[in-house]
């Protein structure tokens, strides 16, 4: 009986953490994107967020080809620690360069759905050897 419960809690796992990769992938990936499709809209957003001017469609084209390799390579599993752990950073300082919208809530609520998306990240990476469902070895 227990070894049936705990293969259950243990496919349940599974499909929840795949879940959550998939979810955090899909925000990942749509803003790695919006670097290829609108370099300007990363330019404004690097100077606005993180104070850094001067970006060119090059580098956001470098930057997102880059991003690209890193959310393929979190998508299939590759190298959990690392990729789920850059994941983990990257949206956590894109999470709290936002303070000030955070400040003005009522007028940027949008803003505080990166909060669930980095403890989505949060648990993948504390569970990063049980998260197993379509990953590579």
């Amino acid at each position: 009986m227990t070894d049936s419960i705990n293969t259950d809690l243990q496919t349940r796992l599974q499909w929840s953490l795949l879940s959550l990769r998939l979810g955090v992938f899909i925000v990942m990936v749509m803003w790695t994107l919006d670097k290829f499709v609108n370099p300007g809209h990363s330019a404004r957003i690097f100077e606005h967020f993180y104070g850094i001017s001067g970006s060119t469609d090059t580098i956001a084209y470098i930057l997102g080809a880059l991003q690209l390799l890193l959310v393929i390579a979190f998508l299939v599993g590759f190298k959990k620690r690392i990729t789920y752990g850059v994941i983990f950073i990257m949206h956590g300082l894109s999470t709290l360069s936002s303070y000030n919208q955070y400040i003005d809530g009522f007028n940027n609520l949008l803003f505080f759905a990166a909060w669930p998306i980095w403890a989505a990240c949060f648990a993948l990476y504390l569970l990063r050897d049980q998260d197993v469902k379509f990953t590579v070895k």
